[in-house]
C-alpha cells in the first residue's frame, strides 16, 4: 500500500491535526497509509525546512507515495523539498492549480498555506491531489525528466 506522509511546521501544524483527522475519517486510509512525520506536539521554534527534508525523504524513497506539507506560505517548504531529485512539490493554493501540477507535472507533494487558504479550499486541493492522476503523454513524460538533471545551468 502506498503511503501518505504528511507533516508541518509550528505554523501548519493546527491544519495538520485536521487534516490528518479528515483523512483518517475518510476512504483516503483504504488507499493510503497516513503516515505523520510531525511533529506531534506544537513546537514554536521549530523550522520548515525539517519538516520539508523529512517528507521529501520519505517519498523520495517511497516512489508509488506522497506527501504533504503545511507551513504558513508554503513556498519554503516547496522550495526545500524540490532539492530532493525525484521530488516534484508544487504549491496548492487552489483544487485547480492542484490538478494542473498532478496532471502535467506529476507532483508528488503538496504543499498547503496555513496563511492563505481557508479548511475547505484546504481540503479540495488535498482530495484533488489524491484522486488526480498524471497524464503521461511524451511531452510531459520529457520536461518532467528534465527536473531532475544535473549541472544544467
Amino acid at each position: 500500500m502506498p503511503r501518505l506522509f504528511i507533516a508541518s511546521d509550528h505554523r501548519g501544524f493546527a491544519d495538520k491535526q485536521r487534516l490528518l483527522g479528515m483523512l483518517g475519517n475518510s476512504n483516503v486510509k483504504d488507499v493510503y497509509e497516513i503516515v505523520d512525520l510531525g511533529p506531534t506536539t506544537l513546537k514554536p521554534e521549530d523550522d520548515f525546512n525539517d519538516a520539508a527534508i523529512a517528507v521529501a525523504r520519505s517519498v523520495q524513497t517511497n516512489p508509488s507515495s506522497r506527501g504533504i506539507l503545511i507551513c504558513g506560505s508554503a513556498h519554503g517548504i516547496a522550495i526545500q523539498a524540490n532539492r530532493f531529485k525525484g521530488i516534484r512539490a508544487i504549491c496548492g493554493y487552489t483544487p485547480e492549480l492542484v490538478h494542473l501540477g498532478r496532471l502535467h507535472n506529476d507532483a508528488n507533494v503538496l504543499c498547503l498555506s496555513s496563511d492563505f487558504m481557508d479548511d475547505a479550499t484546504m481540503d479540495r486541493s488535498v482530495s484533488m491531489f489524491l484522486s488526480a492522476e498524471f497524464l503521461p503523454e511524451e511531452r510531459y513524460i520529457r520536461r518532467n525528466a528534465r527536473l531532475d538533471e544535473e549541472n544544467i545551468y
